[in-house]
């Protein structure tokens, strides 16, 4: 193939609407002309593989932030092109590809049923073999619509030679669900299971909207690129059509899973091949992949493409060969426990705001991370933080085009922490080979960018940085953060699931489900697992969870907070309580997602009151939970009722005030939180109009654990009203990667109202402020009276004043954006992020990292905060 480049345009987080109006940073809207230090290209030998950040046409290059600030996409022509190419250089990748689509959409009629056929092949993974009883209660058709599919029931074989395909596309998008031309939709979930086995496939396997794959957790199934495969990737998130469109916005892709597969393409070309395009947003996640891909300096393979989104949380996948393990371009993201052997390039970062990775392994490559991209006077990257990692027998750890003079000031801002270089004989390097770091040892920390260590002004630097000493408690027995990936419960039999159905649950939306579901937990024995099947389960009362339970559901069941005892804003209740005060237990939640119907202005959705056993570190927390505040079919709290009118100077709409806080951690909890979103929606999931609305939910997370241990990886809290998250009399909490975004329609409202700022709960009262307009708005994070927090990496954004966005313009939409108070201390910040918010970071009301001596190429950036 010729040498060529292509270039993608990118802006702000997520991007929630469709209208053509400047309106949403992260959606669609205009916002002000990329710098031209954002404007790079990747040009690389037989590789077309874009950047961001190029100007072009409107039509194409809107920002649009969820609810409309950016489109990372690229044009029309150059994804096109690009996809083009790295199928078969052939037009007929494109012919091919309808072809599969359109059998895809013509086999079966909405909302028909295959007939079932069982499969005893593969392991005893209980998911294969448990009664299935979920339902989607919204869908037009809930009596009739599956929601589980085992790919084998409709025709996919797993041999390994017969070309599977037709039968997987099938099962994904069989009963009238969101692909093409939907953008968004929360009542056609589907969790496509694949059993033990080899699946052959020819064209993409395309994930629709709202889509969990998995595979069998103890015999890992493989699917297996044909050495005729054409189109983009085995697994496509988001496609282009024939136009270079994407079928998805891309910082609006939410809500999909892919987990326990190899991903094969050896038997491909070397020349071509792409594991998994992974183009997504928030309350997304990869995890146990193995991507095996062709050896050699020949092999142009790479396991994942991701080129644009707002993400998201990777983990436990393996890279064997190819050309990239990695090719990473998203605005944030979170990566743990991610090894690669023998890669010529682990990971490229063609662009970021904000990335952490933890537990990297990367084994005998010949460049580990290349964060070069865009030159010394365009560097693309915002920062990079690399911690608890190894990289060995590979000459050069890491790239950078960083120096004295790069441009912009803090782009390229890197941070390492606890990395082994031992048996690379250079730790950084810059793009032409020349050593900045020597390798052959461990690095404590390291780092560039901007700092403000103990009071002092800010300093550009580039060198040794003192370590942090972090607490025994945060800690795993090898002296590394600890970590936990996801429960599947392999060694649990089908038998020992208590199905909250089982015990009278309805999950219809309408019935009141809590005598059910307490049911169904106080039979639970220590050995079970309460599982919720796919259902929308409403809640009256507070459900009490007992220390010493696992909870797990079927692709995210919503518990929908209804009833006067939530309605009291002067006497919070909680949803559900987990525990009380003074439990020690084990505690596992995962795949739920917690709501409101209508109003519930007392609602504290989840109160977590245990804390982790002697000696069991990280034995309770959650995993992939969700927090989703309307805009969702159910939730009485949508464009219908809660559009925003920002023209109009009116208090909040009282049928629009959605919870009083989202998940309080109190005093003597512990807990261990994984890819978990905590999202007041700004824009329509469901209804056809996808506008923006005004929702108004009190605060986000509140952490008053005075011992810890908190692990949070992967979270994101968004459009809280008075902060997105509090850190109050707190010790040992552990922060890696956290965002946020202010909500859209402050100052109209602003931060004061509708909930009243309450002392008992430690409430911001915006008292300090002058200016009463960009001032007194949602905290991104706010720490009071804490020691021993660490922070590794935080992308904090305010795109807007009142939905519009001039204030873009001068960095200036908001005052103020994360608040340390009180007698805090032993406070460590590295990679902070912060968009149009005129003061980074404020100590006791005093603005102290100033934006605009720290900007980067799309935010400002500071790579190193002590108190």
């Amino acid at each position: 193939m010729a040498s060529l480049a292509t270039s993608f345009c990118r802006a702000p987080s997520h991007l929630h609407h469709h209208e053509a109006i400047p309106d949403d940073p992260e959606r669609q809207g205009s916002i002000p002309d990329i710098p031209a230090n954002n404007m790079v290209v990747v040009m690389e030998e037989n590789v077309s593989i874009g950047l961001q950040g190029q100007a072009r046409e409107a039509s194409n290059c809107i920002f649009k932030t969820r609810g409309g600030f950016k489109n990372t996409g690229p044009s029309s022509a150059q994804a096109f092109l690009y996809y083009l190419i790295m199928a078969t250089s052939s037009i007929i990748v494109l012919f091919v590809a309808l072809r599969v689509l359109l059998i895809t959409y013509g086999t079966l009629p909405a909302g028909a049923v295959p007939t079932y056929t069982s499969n005893t092949q593969g392991s005893n993974f209980w998911m294969s073999s448990i009664k299935r009883q979920g339902t989607a209660a919204f869908n037009p058709n809930p009596s009739s619509y599956r929601v589980f599919r085992n790919v084998k029931e409709f025709g996919a074989k797993g041999d390994g030679v017969t070309d599977d395909t037709v039968a997987i596309n099938t099962a994904i998008s069989q009963g009238g669900r969101c692909g093409r031309g939907c953008d968004s939709s929360t009542v056609s979930p589907a969790l496509v299971y694949f059993p033990a086995g080899t699946y052959l496939v020819s064209a993409p396997i395309i994930q629709y909207y709202y889509t969990q794959f998995v595979g069998d957790a103890i015999s890992i199934p493989t699917i297996k690129a044909a050495a005729s495969f054409q189109g983009i990737a085995v697994i496509d998130a988001d496609p282009y059509d024939e136009t270079g469109h994407n079928w998805y916005t891309n910082q609006n892709n939410f809500f999909r899973q892919v987990r326990n597969f190899v991903i094969d393409l050896t038997a491909m070309p070397a020349t071509v091949g792409t594991g998994i395009h992974w183009q997504v947003a928030q309350a997304t996640s990869l995890q146990n992949i193995r991507f095996e891909m062709v050896k050699g300096t020949e092999s142009k393979q790479q396991g994942i493409f991701m080129d644009n989104g707002s993400g998201g949380f990777l983990t436990d996948l393996t890279f064997n060969g190819g050309r990239y393990g990695a090719f990473f371009g998203n605005q944030q993201f979170t990566t743990r426990n991610l090894v690669f052997n023998n890669v010529q390039t682990a990971i490229f970062m063609n662009w970021n705001w904000a990335w952490t990775f933890k537990s990297l392994s990367i084994n005998n490559c010949g460049v580990g991370i290349d964060m070069a991209n865009g030159g010394s006077n365009q560097q693309a990257v915002g920062s990079v933080l690399v911690l608890d990692s190894k990289i060995s027998g590979t000459p050069i750890g890491i790239s950078t085009a960083f120096n004295g003079g790069s441009q912009p000031n803090t782009g390229g801002t890197l941070i390492i922490d606890n990395v082994d270089f031992t048996g690379s004989v250079t730790a950084v390097a810059d793009p032409s080979g020349r050593s900045i770091l020597a390798g052959n040892t461990r690095i404590a920390s390291w780092g560039q960018g901007r700092q403000y260590i103990s009071g002092a002004g800010g300093s550009r630097f580039q060198g040794p940085l003192t370590p942090p000493s972090k607490p025994a408690s945060l800690l795993n027995a090898g002296g590394l953060i600890y970590e936990r990936s996801r429960p599947q419960y392999q060694d649990v039999a089908d038998s020992r699931f208590i199905s909250v159905k089982s015990h009278g649950a309805r999950g219809d939306g309408v019935t009141d489900d809590t005598a059910a579901i307490q049911t169904a937990i106080n039979t639970a024995q220590v050995d079970e697992i309460v599982y919720f099947d796919s259902g929308a389960y409403v809640v009256s009362q507070t459900v009490k969870i007992p220390k010493n339970i696992r909870i797990t559901g079927e692709i995210w069941p919503l518990i929908l907070a209804s009833g006067p005892a939530f309605q009291d804003e002067n006497n919070p209740t909680p949803v559900f309580q987990i525990g009380v005060s003074g439990d020690e237990g084990a505690v596992e939640i995962s795949d739920l997602i917690f709501q409101t119907v209508g109003p519930q202005p007392g609602a504290v959705l989840v109160e977590w009151n245990v804390r982790d056993p002697q000696g069991q570190q990280g034995a309770s927390g959650m995993w992939d939970v969700h927090f989703r505040i309307g805009g969702s079919a159910g939730t009485k709290l949508q464009s219908a009722e809660c559009a925003k009118n920002p023209s109009v100077i009116a208090p909040a709409a009282p049928g629009c005030r959605a919870a009083f806080l989202l998940l309080h951690v109190t005093q003597q909890a512990s807990i261990y939180l994984e890819n978990n979103w905590f999202w007041v929606a700004d824009h329509e999931l469901d209804l056809a109009d996808h506008s923006q609305i005004n929702i108004f939910n009190g605060r986000g997370v509140l952490i008053e654990s005075a011992q810890g241990p908190v692990w949070m990886y992967g979270t994101s809290s968004e459009h809280s009203q008075l902060y997105n998250y509090q850190i109050v009399n707190s010790e040992n909490v552990f922060m890696g990667l956290i965002q946020t975004e202010t909500p859209y329609y402050q100052s109209n409202p602003n931060a004061l109202t509708p909930f009243t700022p309450n002392p008992v709960w430690h409430d911001p009262t915006f008292a300090s402020c002058q200016n009463q307009v960009s001032c007194p708005k949602s905290w991104g994070l706010r720490i009071v009276d804490s020691k021993s927090v660490f922070v590794y990496g935080a992308g904090l954004y305010s795109f807007f004043e009142n939905y519009g966005q001039d204030c873009l313009n001068t960095e200036s939409c908001q005052d103020n954006m994360l608040s340390i108070e009180g007698s805090s201390s032993s406070l460590h910040l590295y990679g902070l992020s912060t968009k149009a918010s005129t003061s980074m970071v404020t100590v006791n009301g005093n603005p102290v990292v100033q934006q605009i001596d720290n900007r980067d190429g799309f935010c400002s950036t500071v790579a190193l905060f002590e108190q």
